[in-house]
């Protein structure tokens, strides 16, 4: 691979990184089974490893997921505060023989010193971070980003095995991490509840855990039936540092002082004990009451977890082994063809259901016509089933000792299987598409749904919902929404005046929605939650986007060519425009307010500025300050660049660039005079990082 191929492979998979990360942290609804997921960071590593002029502190190799919601704090209902000591990652691996690497490197870097590991079992939920003074629980935050959290105290309070006093001879004050977890039968109650009452169900625990922690109303919180366990203390938090000279000793204290510690760590001497560890839980977790998705092996020893310190993401000390996913054979009953909002169609096989990982599975995706016809599936065959990363089930292959004689190959369709539109897929695309955009019925509502979800408009809504306002002419697109009164509502079947009243106040709530969130909700092919916040941030409204050129999309971070086409070709067309005027008719949003778009001075007043590096402050708070202070953010330096900002460990290609073309490099010191007087922030010092 050459340095270009390098560079854009390395682009892609941060793009797609960051994408999976949000959807598992933030939408608590992954597209992606842990081991994909992991598969393609280990192809990043490897890449940025090859390639270093590539690096990046943004990379998703150099910092971990984030479950903040974005706008305003006070808009997602949560404070966000810093952590005192950064939650980190676990690195990890499906590899035995890489858990043997671990522990031999730790052998030669400990010199032969005597060590042992504590092995515990790694737990599938949400993390956590509590802190006690006085023996009483004071805060619980989120991992949030790592560095900043939200505050979930009065929620956790509500978690019944979490003490809200602890007993015994406790520290004044300390932190402890831990996991919140939602057992299989709060679980499958939770679900039944939402299938009854015609919601969503969630996908497996760790989704419901997550999503229930961050709950507005304490009280539905309770009712959850969430479960805590904590298995580290940051030994900084800790002002008696003779408490213990071990991790498994300051768990064993925790465990005393009436805390919710794992009863199946255990202190391993060796490999061959951590292996017999791993062998045992392989299959002995699959009793438990909880879901778990491997074993952390930790050094054990306080002293050399200190001196072997961290990396820029997680511990050097501690590794994660991940099982393999659980898998089961299955019958297929039929396949069924799913046209999404983007007209995109998705085959997904009905299946004899199958017990995987504390959930029963009845379908699952085929993703494209090439998987098919590769796996060769056909209708009545025995398939395996898998979980990966023990989320989403997917089809690794067909027995086929078990393959009926008549059976006969599936042909993908040649027709939209709702409105009979011949498809057609691009050079280079893996699906099959239904062009009929704004005829299709599949799509219009699934444009709808998109719309009115919870991470874009927020309104009350469901399938049914759609179903029934689609099927009586009462919406096809999202600005005839806004069109409806609730006695228009009360006239279909199953709607009564409180149903139709918190249909209509949830529409009206709707156009206090901020812009990126209109932008994501419009449904642009490709253009994802964090892309919409980058372009609308960029731009600053509507008209600004709809006048960009596909060179001026392009340059927005995260934002490539595929996108840019996708965004201007949106924005080109006629019938687009109208929707967006009848919907800014409607008082929805369609610019960046409130204090990110005041302007500060003009002192950057038409210079194009590109940032690059490390700076003391978060590198959106530069780009933001440039803004406001009459700038242009660029991605890439180019003859129109006024100066390259470059704070520590700035891009070396850039670099180059500037010097080769004569553009002025200006550091953060340098770049803090340029601005009126008073206009630097600064941040508190960082302390040292600590595992989770």
């Amino acid at each position: 691979m050459d340095r270009n191929e390098a560079k854009a492979r390395i682009e892609e998979l941060r793009a797609v990184l960051w994408e999976n990360s949000r959807k598992y942290y933030v939408d608590n609804a992954p597209t992606m089974s842990d081991y994909d997921y992991d598969h393609l960071m280990r192809e990043l590593e490897d890449l940025e490893n090859e390639f270093p002029e590539f690096y990046s502190p943004d990379s998703p190799t150099q910092r971990v997921g984030s479950d903040l919601e974005d706008g305003p704090a006070a808009q997602q209902g949560f404070v966000q505060r810093e952590h005192r000591y950064p939650m980190l990652s676990l690195a990890n691996t499906y590899s035995r023989t890489e858990i043997e690497e671990f522990a031999a490197r730790a052998s030669k870097l400990l010199e032969g010193r005597e060590f042992s590991y504590c092995c515990e079992l790694k737990f599938d939920g949400t993390s956590i971070c509590l802190t006690y003074k006085a023996g009483k629980l004071v805060r619980a935050l989120t991992r949030g980003d790592g560095r900043v959290g939200d505050d979930v105290t009065e929620n956790v309070l509500r978690i019944a095995n979490i003490p809200h006093v602890l007993k015994g001879d406790y520290p004044d004050e300390f932190e402890i991490r831990g996991e919140i977890l939602m057992p299989y039968s709060s679980f499958d109650h939770l679900n039944q509840q939402r299938i009854e009452g015609e919601d969503q169900p969630f996908a497996n625990p760790r989704n419901a855990a997550s999503g229930s922690l961050k709950l507005l109303d304490p009280d539905e919180v309770a009712r959850r039936g969430l479960y805590c366990t904590l298995y580290h203390i940051p030994a900084q938090s800790l002002a008696d540092d003779t408490l213990s000279s071990t991790h498994s000793g300051l768990l064993e204290k925790a465990a005393s002082w009436g805390l919710p510690v794992s009863e199946y760590n255990k202190i391993c001497h060796g490999i061959g004990e951590i292996l017999e560890y791993i062998d045992y839980w392989d299959t002995e977790r699959k009793k438990l009451p909880y879901a778990t998705d491997g074993i952390v092996i930790k050094i054990n020893e306080l002293e050399y977890q200190r001196e072997l310190g961290y990396t820029a993401k997680s511990p050097r000390w501690a590794v994660a082994y991940k099982f393999k996913a659980e898998q089961a054979l299955a019958k297929v009953l039929g396949i069924d063809y799913q046209v999404g909002r983007t007209g995109a169609v998705t085959p997904v096989a009905n299946l004899s259901p199958v017990l995987l990982s504390g959930t029963v599975v009845r379908r699952a995706t085929l993703n494209n016509a090439d998987q098919m016809a590769i796996l060769d599936i056909r209708i009545g065959d025995m398939v395996y089933v898998e979980k990966g990363g023990e989320i989403i089930p997917k089809i690794t292959g067909v027995d086929l000792s078990q393959r009926p004689e008549d059976s006969l190959p599936v042909e993908f369709p040649l027709e939209c299987p709702d409105c009979h539109t011949p498809l057609q897929r691009g050079e280079g695309e893996a699906k099959w598409f239904c062009p009929n955009t704004d005829g299709c019925p599949m799509q219009i509502k699934g444009r709808l749904l998109h719309f009115m979800s919870r991470k874009a408009m927020n309104i009350i809504a469901g399938d049914s919902t759609v179903d029934q306002l689609y099927n009586l002419g009462l919406a096809h697109t999202p600005a005839d929404l806004y069109d409806l009164k609730a006695s228009q509502l009360m006239t279909l079947e199953g709607w009564k005046e409180k149903s139709a009243k918190r249909f209509i106040d949830s529409l009206q709530e709707s156009v206090k929605v901020p812009f990126e969130r209109v932008l994501f909700a419009l449904g642009i092919r490709y253009v994802g939650e964090q892309t919409a916040k980058e372009v609308a941030r960029h731009f600053g409204d509507i008209d600004a986007i709809a006048a960009a050129s596909e060179e001026d999309l392009a340059a927005v971070k995260d934002v490539g060519d595929v996108i840019a086409r996708s965004i201007f070709e949106y924005m080109a067309d006629g019938r687009h425009a109208i929707e967006i005027q009848r919907l800014r008719a409607r008082g929805l949003k369609f610019a960046v307010d409130g204090e990110s778009r005041s302007v500060l001075s003009d002192a950057l007043s038409g210079q194009t500025i590109v940032v690059s590096g490390n700076f003391s402050v978060s590198r959106e708070t530069i780009k933001d300050l440039i803004a406001r202070h009459g700038g242009r953010n660029s991605g890439s330096v180019s003859t129109k660049t006024s100066f390259l900002l470059a704070g520590s460990k700035p891009g070396p290609e850039k670099v180059a660039k500037c010097r080769d073309l004569g553009i002025r490099i200006v550091s953060e010191d340098e770049f803090w005079t340029m601005l009126p007087q008073g206009s630097r922030i600064s941040n508190k010092d960082e302390s040292e990082p600590t595992l989770f």
